[in-house]
């Protein structure tokens, strides 16, 4: 059950900076989805998703390799 709840912790931000991703993937190519009333204000949302998410499964990865020992000493615990 444990393991079930740590991979929805971890999908969920991951399908939303995928999300971010293709709102940034349409701005490009000039296609505006229906929430966002311009295409400036979509790729700033999707940017944030993006960067929200990607960071969030990134320190999600450092925590449990640093409690594992499996990082550089510069980024070990003192």
């Amino acid at each position: 059950m444990a393991r079930i709840i740590a991979l929805l912790i971890l999908v969920i931000p991951g399908v939303l900076a995928g999300l971010g991703i293709k709102w940034m993937r349409d701005m490009v190519f000039g296609i505006l989805q229906p929430p966002f009333p311009s295409l400036w204000l979509q790729f700033l949302v999707g940017f944030l998703l993006f960067g929200s998410g990607l960071s969030f499964v990134g320190g999600f990865v450092f925590y449990r390799d640093r409690k594992r020992n499996k990082v550089q000493k510069r980024f070990q615990k003192r």
